[in-house]
């Protein structure tokens, strides 16, 4: 059997952040988050992605706003920012009510979850361009926090459970399903139905992670998603983030890799296999941070930083 890989999938990680390079360099990108009235302001942006197909294949609306509302304020936690507000951009292939109200509730939960106000919103009707619906976001976040800090050889990682596949990957996921003559309808002795494991919502980290750093000294914090283990690599690339120990994938990874021939070394650049967000501490508050996180979410030490660069799982011989 052929592996499936994300590139054949049609996404490929590579050229994005070539294209994400491009779009930076030309338009003069400002680094340093922006400053009103002596307050640190950040804006993050986010979709939901082809997980929307997934959500209209099964008629099932009422989660995907969870998705859209969290990947957007897990992002601003890493940039030590408090999410305090939310705009959403709903398009649409013809307006339909129903569907609108259901994509609704699950904004409102996420926002809730999140502590965060939806203050606006927009919405366009492109039948032309879109085929059932897409919903993207942005978050406004108050920066409470400098990360990332000073990183350095023997802190700790410790990772926290992701729910599942959150939102990225989809493309990848759906194919290896379609490909091999499954419907998202079909039910699986793994996983169960596929669309609703395929579903299930992206893992909100706001609580925990606001407790944790009024707390602890966290000095950066990584929110695995597009790329997977790669965003560690984003906080210090003068150290070598080791996994030793990865959080153990949920089955609907298991699942994905066998049926789609899917080697390790690709799933963990293209989904978080386990781990939704990974925080980086000195060795002496990790069991402090272990007792906030495992409040909220299942919280354990995964690894640590050495000398090097990159990211390494050694068990599996996987090398970022």
């Amino acid at each position: 059997m052929d592996e499936f890989t994300y590139a054949k999938a049609g996404v490929d990680i590579e050229k994005e952040e070539d294209v994400v390079s491009t779009i930076l360099n030309t338009v003069g990108f400002e680094k340093d988050k922006v400053e009103v009235n002596g307050l640190k302001l950040v804006l993050c942006t986010d979709g939901v992605g082809s997980k929307v197909i997934v959500a209209n294949e099964m008629k099932k609306w009422d989660t995907i706003g969870i998705d859209c509302i969290a990947m957007n304020v897990n992002d601003a936690l890493v940039m030590g920012a408090r999410p305090v507000a939310f705009v959403d951009y709903l398009a649409m292939e013809k307006m339909d009510v129903d569907m609108a109200k259901e994509i609704a509730k699950g904004l409102k939960k996420g926002a809730e979850e999140a502590g965060v106000a939806i203050i606006g919103g927009e919405t366009a009707t492109l039948p032309e361009i879109i085929r059932g619906f897409d919903l993207a976001g942005t978050c406004l976040g108050v920066v409470e926090k400098k990360l990332p800090g000073e990183i350095k050889e023997e802190d700790v990682i410790i990772g926290m459970r992701s729910s599942g596949i959150h939102s990225n990957g989809y493309t990848l996921a759906r194919k290896v399903f379609t490909k091999n003559g499954y419907s998202f309808h079909d039910e699986m002795e793994e996983i169960g139905v596929i669309g609703y494991a395929l579903l299930e919502p992206t893992r909100i980290y706001v609580k925990e992670i606001l407790e944790l750093w009024e707390k602890i000294d966290i000095k950066g914090i990584a929110h695995i998603t597009g790329g997977g283990l790669k965003k560690l690599k984003r906080l210090c690339k003068e150290v070598c983030f080791v996994i030793n120990d990865p959080m153990e994938p949920q089955a609907i990874f298991k699942v994905i890799q066998k049926l789609g021939n899917v080697s390790n070394d690709e799933m963990y650049r293209t989904f978080n296999m386990g781990m939704g967000m990974a925080v980086v501490v000195d060795k002496r508050d990790v069991d402090d941070a272990l007792d906030i996180l495992n409040k909220y979410v299942e919280a354990k030490v995964v690894g640590k930083v050495r000398e090097g660069k990159g990211v390494e799982i050694p068990k599996l011989g996987i090398k970022v």
